[in-house]
């Protein structure tokens, strides 16, 4: 390489070497050169390929049939990185359009060896406006040469290649190639480039994986993940979701130890290439977008099934598996044979790809990702063996198949036209994977499980001003990766699920298959969905109804007051969770604030004749009176929490309610209990109900049993555990929280129930409860099973109960021999659901060098992979003792941590709010913005630090406006004698 030389000047050493003045490659000149400078000059040799008719040095690009590769390098040069000039302060990320791809004839050769990889590539392109530059995709990519020739082409042999020369935009992540000759509208011509990358310390675009034998040794793998922006890191593209093309791909692996290359579509043939290596070449499949293609060289083997589809023609589904971890995939293969048939009934449309895999990748950045006809999947998303994985493992890995499946048609059939409607995809899929697991697994009651997995967990963030619209703009890629959130997925589907309910499921399932079939194969927008389901209604206007939901931030309250048995008003406004915020502007909503609201609810008379009138945003109240008499006792508003928003009650109508359920329980569903249960405590966290209240209505719990109620209360009452851990009453409220869990901790005891998933689900989240809150009989039997095992580490606890037994004998013991005897277990354990619960289990000691010392551990990729480093430090930090050390950790290993991640992963920006979610002092939130004005870059962590900043001042609000109330009423409250 070049040191110390303008661009010029570096012209004239490429004249000296006998290579043309044009084709020299821009993206070889000199770090040092000074931005400017290189931007002015490369200007000029640009200004000077397209306008001269003449050159005074024999060029290298020519038109003759026997000119050589349009663009080279000296051969003694490597082509280092550009340094580009400081971006503008507005800076267009996207394609020009002008171009889009028709065929990637891609050939890629990964080197498990060294890392790295090489690349040749043809893409046949569309000109659509005539122009000198084809502007495409390229990431970290070393470009060693470019050619543009006339036509479709299959090869670097052109007899018609046209003159270029090609530059790296490193901010917009750009290869930008300027060819003299103007490509021509509505022609085809074909790019070809060749490349190298490298694929070690990485977790995206094409990257490199391993995992240990079980005789120790290290076996290596290559992978790639590309979902938003890093396909652009394994081959340069027109990486744009709307930028479909068709995929011709070639691999290349090695001949031993049984390896085979895997990608989106069948395999045509595999065949020598060389001595040592095979060539797999698959069929050419069909339109997709850059981000759903994928390529795996591994040794992995697979089971498979038949799916016998009800459209189209029957096909096989695999899944892989390293090798000893075969016998965990049946599961998954059950899972993922069930819903993919229902799908195919559910859409009446076939599955469009001839082959579907299934791959656990050891090291996967997400849990899952949807690539067309090759699925990858963290191990913990997809291995399961009934002897190490729980009730919880199970369900997690038949949601996350069935999430995946799904965007097979709603994601990946049709696309997104851009990230913008990033919720189509995302949203729908979280959806509908209820839908396909309830269809293979009744009795789990997925149905209802939806208010705990995905719907309180949004209204929370919702309820904030760190809260942001399910649509907006996104252009760069931080901005892209950051659109990866609950808003996202959690309030997609939540709204997704209103819209079934009040549209109807049949009429919801007949415009999905319409909207699927009419952009089969292309992309959409969020109002061409909306549209296909607007035809079907007549009574509302769907569209609008939606777009207060989706082009707006936040979620309503419905305010109800009694005014007669046979007469309710109801008003509405934003809801916030502090209510400081609603002084806020109204400017940033297009609706003021107002939603067109489905209003549903029952009486006492009849609970399931369910009334349903709409609430326009233009109106300022709703009066109900349609189905009540002068006998109705009560009205549940919101059947099932259907509908996004909260409802808050008088004084006195929640009194009605919690005596209706503590008289007889049955009269509500367990949604309609989970429900009111979930808005009682938000509605008093947010001080817009009294708090006595609140603790009045959990006293029904002595009647529940079911899963969702219970989940929803033992969450309220570990997190006002958390909140009012510093306060003189503590150890009352603790004994308050134990008295509601100790009858149902008596029921449902310890021994897991076979084939019971829901009450093996209930006891986890008791036992949990019970120990998180103190309870002694659940500390002791968690010990005294801990003591056991450590004992005789081979006689593990049943799988459903090993986290509590594991987390709570760690807290429990105050010897470092037990700790590390438990560590050496976990660096020793191969299965990745177990190595998750000891990794847990190890932050929860209550010995402050242990949490220092697991802390730098941590840091070590051969002790914990770089998949899982920040679910371990979040861990650690979820325990008190660890909390300031983890703190204080990040804030001093910042740059490290930016270093080793980068800024984009959405991962790094997620860690501060979950490591400051409990912060409750002035002093840790001036460290908190003392830090983030020290670090002002946050990448994809924007949002992240916004919403960490307003939990923490939440949190001190809250403690303030709540603390003496809860006392009193801790105080008052009636005790046993």
């Amino acid at each position: 390489m070049f040191f110390g030389l303008s661009a010029l000047g570096a012209k004239l050493v490429f004249v000296a070497l006998g290579l043309t003045t044009t084709a020299f490659v821009i993206s070889t000149i000199v770090v040092a050169v000074e931005k400017a400078d290189l931007q002015d000059d490369l200007d000029a040799c640009r200004n000077e390929l397209l306008i001269s008719t003449t050159t005074t040095t024999t060029t290298v690009a020519t038109t003759s049939s026997s000119s050589t590769a349009s663009v080279t390098t000296p051969p003694t040069t490597a082509t280092p990185e550009v340094t580009e000039t400081t971006p503008a302060p507005e800076i267009d990320y996207r394609l020009p359009g002008n171009i889009i791809p028709d065929v990637y004839d891609l050939h890629l050769n990964p080197n498990l060896e060294s890392g790295e990889f090489t690349g040749q590539q043809t893409i046949t392109i569309n000109v659509l406006e005539a122009t000198n530059e084809i502007i495409l995709h390229s990431n970290g990519l070393t470009i060693l040469e470019v050619a543009v020739a006339e036509g479709p082409g299959e090869s670097l042999e052109h007899a018609n290649k046209l003159e270029v020369i090609f530059k790296l935009d490193t901010v917009r992540e750009f290869l930008i190639v300027f060819v003299r000759e103007t490509l021509k509208k509505d022609e085809v011509y074909t790019l070809d480039v060749k490349f190298e990358g490298v694929m070690l310390g990485k977790i995206v675009g094409l990257y490199s994986s391993s995992y240990s034998k079980p005789d120790g040794s290290k076996k290596w793998i290559a992978t790639s993940k590309f979902e938003p922006t890093y396909a652009r890191q394994a081959f340069p593209c027109f990486d744009e979701p709307a930028m479909k093309a068709k995929f011709k791909v070639t691999l290349y692996h090695p001949k031993t130890d049984d390896y085979h290359a895997l990608s989106n579509m069948n395999i045509l043939e595999t065949t020598d290439y060389d001595d040592n290596t095979m060539m797999t070449v698959f069929a050419q499949s069909v339109p997709m977008s850059t981000y759903l293609s994928c390529f795996i060289v591994s040794d992995f083997e697979f089971m498979s099934k038949p799916i016998i589809a009800e459209f189209g023609n029957d096909f096989e589904m695999k899944v892989y598996a390293t090798p000893d971890q075969l016998e965990k995939v049946e599961f998954a293969l059950d899972a993922g044979v069930g819903v993919t048939q229902y799908y195919i009934s559910y859409f009446q449309i076939e599955y469009p790809l001839p082959k579907l895999d299934m791959v656990a990748i050891p090291d996967f950045v997400s849990g899952a990702m949807e690539h067309w006809g090759l699925v990858t999947f963290r191990e913990t998303a997809l291995l399961y063996h009934k002897d190490i994985s729980s009730a919880i493992n199970k369900q997690r890995i038949g949601s996350t198949v069935a999430h995946e499946l799904a965007h097979m048609w709603f994601g990946n059939l049709v696309t997104m036209k851009w990230w913008n409607d990033l919720w189509l995809n995302e949203g729908f899929a979280t959806y509908i994977s209820y839908k396909g697991l309830n269809a293979v697994y009744p009795e789990w009651g997925m149905l209802d499980q939806f208010l705990t997995s995905d719907l309180h967990d949004v209204l929370k963030i919702d309820a904030t001003l760190a809260s942001h619209p399910i649509v907006q703009t996104v252009e760069n890629p931080d901005q892209i990766t950051e659109l990866f959130d609950t808003i996202t997925y959690s309030k997609g589907a939540s709204i997704i699920r209103m819209l079934e309910s009040f549209v109807g499921g049949e009429i919801f399932k007949q415009g999905v298959t319409n909207y699927l079939k009419k952009f089969s194969f292309s992309n959409a927008v969020t109002d061409d969905f909306l549209t296909e389901i607007a035809a079907l209604v007549s009574e509302v206007d769907v569209k609008h109804v939606m777009e207060t939901f989706t082009l707006q931030m936040g979620v309503p309250v419905v305010e109800v007051k009694k005014i007669s048995n046979t007469q309710y008003k109801l008003t509405q406004k934003r809801f916030f969770s502090n209510p400081s915020d609603e002084q806020g502007s109204y400017e940033d909503s297009p609706f003021n604030y107002r939603w067109y609201i489905p209003i549903t609810y029952f009486t006492n008379e009849n609970k399931d004749a369910v009334e349903t009138v709409w609430f326009d945003n233009k109106d300022t109240e709703l009066i109900i009176s349609n189905g009540l008499s002068s006998t109705t006792e009560w009205v549940k508003f919101n059947k099932d929490q259907m509908g996004y928003y909260r409802v808050n009650y008088e004084d006195t109508v929640w009194q009605d309610l919690a005596r209706a359920l503590d008289t007889n329980i049955d009269v509500m569903s367990p949604s309609d209990r989970g429900h009111l249960l979930n808005d009682v405590y938000a509605l008093a966290d947010a001080t817009q109900l009294s708090y006595d209240i609140a603790f009045d209505f959990m006293d029904y719990l002595q009647h529940e049993t079911e899963f969702v109620p219970w989940t929803i209360a033992s969450s309220a009452l570990i997190t006002l555990r958390n909140r009012l851990r510093r306060v003189d009453y503590y150890q009352t409220y603790l004994s308050f929280a134990q008295g509601l869990l100790a009858e149902i901790y008596g029921t449902v005891g310890w021994v897991p129930d076979e084939g019971n998933h829901l009450k093996n689900r209930l006891r986890i989240v008791i036992l949990e409860a019970a120990c998180a809150l103190g309870y002694e009989p659940c500390l002791a039997e968690a010990v005294r099973r801990f003591d056991e095992w450590i004992a005789e580490p081979s006689n593990r606890p049943a799988p459903d109960i090993r986290t509590i037994v594991y987390s709570y004998g760690i807290a429990a013991t105050e010897n470092e021999a037990t700790w590390n005897k438990v560590w050496e277990l976990f660096l020793s354990e191969t299965d990745a659901n177990e190595k998750a619960k000891l990794m847990s289990a190890l932050a929860m000691s209550k010995m402050p060098f242990i949490l220092q010392k697991y802390i730098d551990l941590a840091w070590e990729e051969s002790n914990v992979r770089s998949q899982d480093y920040f679910s371990c430090i979040q861990s650690i930090a979820a325990n008190p003792i660890g909390e300031t050390l983890v703190w204080d950790y990040v804030r001093e290993k910042w740059p490290a941590l930016v270093d080793r991640f980068g800024l984009n992963e959405r991962y790094l920006g997620r860690m501060i709010p979950s490591i400051t979610g409990r912060f409750a002092s002035q002093i840790k939130l001036d460290e908190m913005q003392t830090f983030f004005e020290k670090y002002p870059e946050a990448g994809a962590g924007a949002a992240a630090r916004k919403q960490a900043i307003e939990t923490v001042r939440n949190n001190i609000q809250w403690l303030e406006g709540n603390k003496e109330i809860i006392g009193q009423w801790l105080k008052n409250r009636p005790t046993e004698e």
